[in-house]
């Protein structure tokens, strides 16, 4: 089909009233032309006013709840070495802000429902400090202090921009976003189209970024239209089919008790993987068919269903929703939570948990397009500020493709950009697993509210899923149940602790040597039962008296 009549097809079906839009898919349907199969088009100009997407809509609901929490803030940090030019890199913000409309949206309630409002124009100034001395933890402190600062998603702006001199020829640039105008995809965007864009301006060069066919308006616009005409309705079959009618919550054996409201607080715990437990890894994915990720999934899986002793252990799984052309280059919080259920109910080796998550993570990514949110509304989990609802836990992975835009090398001519780490301080989830796939290895962090584990307890945990990779790895065809989490060492101590077994002549029966301890010590309590006690004297004459 011609993009310009599926864009005519696209629009058409989308600026339609609801009972003529249902119409109208029907007929396209029997004409063998899905919605999933055309373009998103430019459609805001047609609406009067423009609605949250639904993931955005929680995002809301939540900063209502609780307008003062940085817990959705997305940060990134960058160190800039070489000669900056401020002016050219604030002239570079302006232009990404001009380029993006949700660099200039906020947000306001409606009559019916909260509404995008997007400026014509947001100028950006960067907030810039000096600091003479400084070290590491000088630079941490400046970036958790931008990170944490909440946002006012009614008055805006939602994105910040600092900038703090260390050197001549040497810089930190902290941007932060809150998360419904962002995601993590997002941030990767802006920082390589800003790179780009700097380095344009700073050779008086025009912007050379193609230009946007659609923006993150006409995406919640399409994407409410679509799930609306029906596709909602499809998709939601699935997962309630696949979910059932009880929404059971993970009780992991916490260290404190559930606090009544979550407080987002959180840490993270590295976890090291050797080199030769990663290519065993790949060779036992490889011998089943499935991909890294479906492996690491399912022994986090495993790993907490022996912790919790449960059957039906539920993670979430971020998807970056971005399975369209026209979504690949757009800032806008896209990413979507997929729950995906693994069943213990019978006995399974971890070759028979490969296969049940295979199938359920290919069954997922079928029906990726239905939003958590309604998901939510739609199996109705019992509401509780202490935990998340659906799932409490998260399993993240990421490969090398993936990298943020800004660790790969930039244009000789400007400057030397590389991503700064920071430790997070908060947790959205009671405990995630973060893997990441790269040339330099697999590597691994545990994120997990500090409201409910100690640090030791995770690192425990963590060596326990270390253990369990080698232990499924030598016998994939034994029952999970039956593979220890302890390691090799752990175990021999255990094995010593329980030796305390004595040797005693056979020859003697137990009454005779009764009968020595009698004479070695008769006042000596011999049995305690409640308030009763007996010595060695007369415990023996009572067996005498009794025999």
């Amino acid at each position: 089909m011609d993009k310009a009549v599926a864009a005519r097809i696209a629009r058409r079906f989308i600026t339609l009233p609801l009972d003529k839009r249902k119409l109208y898919l029907e007929k396209m349907l029997a004409e063998g032309v899905s919605p999933a199969n055309l373009p998103i088009p430019e459609v805001q100009s047609a609406f009067e006013s423009i609605p949250l997407s639904f993931a955005q809509e929680r995002q809301w609901v939540l900063w209502q709840l609780d307008p003062g929490s940085a817990a959705y803030n997305i940060p990134t940090a960058l160190r800039l070495r070489g000669p900056l030019d401020v002016a050219v890199l604030e002239q570079s913000f302006n232009a990404l802000i001009a380029r993006h409309q949700t660099l200039r949206t906020t947000f306001a309630s409606g009559e019916e429902r909260p509404l995008q409002v997007i400026h014509l124009d947001m100028p950006l100034q960067i907030q810039q400090s000096t600091v003479t001395a400084f070290d590491e933890t000088t630079i941490k402190t400046f970036i958790q202090a931008q990170a944490y600062q909440p946002f006012d998603l009614q008055e805006g702006p939602l994105l910040r921009v600092a900038l703090r001199q260390l050197g001549d020829d040497d810089h930190v640039l902290v941007l932060t976003q809150h998360h419904i105008v962002s995601d993590d995809w997002s941030m990767q965007v802006m920082v390589k189209e800003l790179i780009a864009l700097y380095s344009a301006f700073q050779q008086r060069l025009p912007n050379a970024l193609p230009e946007l066919a659609i923006q993150y308006a006409d995406y919640a616009i399409w994407q409410r239209n679509w799930m609306e005409a029906g596709e909602s309705e499809r998709q939601l079959n699935y997962w309630k089919d696949q979910l059932g009618g009880d929404q059971p919550v993970l009780e992991l054996p916490f260290d404190h008790p559930r606090p009544a409201v979550q407080s987002f607080r959180g840490a993270n715990i590295k976890v090291t993987l050797p080199a030769a437990l990663e290519q065993k890894l790949k060779q036992l994915a490889q011998q089943h068919s499935v991909t890294l990720f479906m492996l690491l999934l399912a022994s986090f899986q495993a790993l907490l269903h022996r912790y919790s002793h449960q059957a039906d252990i539920r993670v979430g799984v971020p998807v970056a929703n971005r399975n369209r052309v026209e979504t690949e280059r757009l800032l806008g919080f896209f990413v979507n939570t997929q729950v995906l259920r693994a069943r213990f109910d019978e006995p399974l080796s971890f070759s028979d948990l490969l296969a049940q998550v295979k199938q359920t993570a290919l069954e997922a990514q079928a029906h990726q397009d239905l939003p958590f949110e309604q998901l939510v509304e739609a199996l109705q989990p019992e509401r509780n500020l202490s935990h998340n609802p659906l799932v409490q836990v998260m399993c993240n992975h990421l490969s090398e493709h993936q990298r943020a835009a800004a660790d790969r090398p930039s244009s000789p001519s400007v400057l030397h950009v590389e991503s700064l780490s920071r430790e997070h301080h908060t947790a959205q989830f009671d405990l995630t697993l973060n893997t990441f796939e790269s040339a330099q290895g697999l590597s691994a962090t545990l994120n997990y509210a500090t409201d409910l584990f100690d640090a030791s307890t995770i690192d425990r945990l963590g060596k326990h899923w270390l253990n369990l990779l080698e232990r499924c790895i030598a016998a994939p065809q034994q029952p999970i149940d039956t593979l220890s989490l302890l390691s090799d060492a752990e175990q021999q101590g255990l094995f010593g602790w329980n030796q305390t077994g004595k040797a005693y002549p056979l020859e003697r029966c137990i009454h005779h040597w009764i009968e020595q301890q009698v004479e070695r010590a008769p006042d000596a309590i011999a049995l305690i039962f409640g308030e009763q006690r007996l010595t060695y004297s007369q415990l023996n004459q009572q067996a005498n008296a009794l025999a």
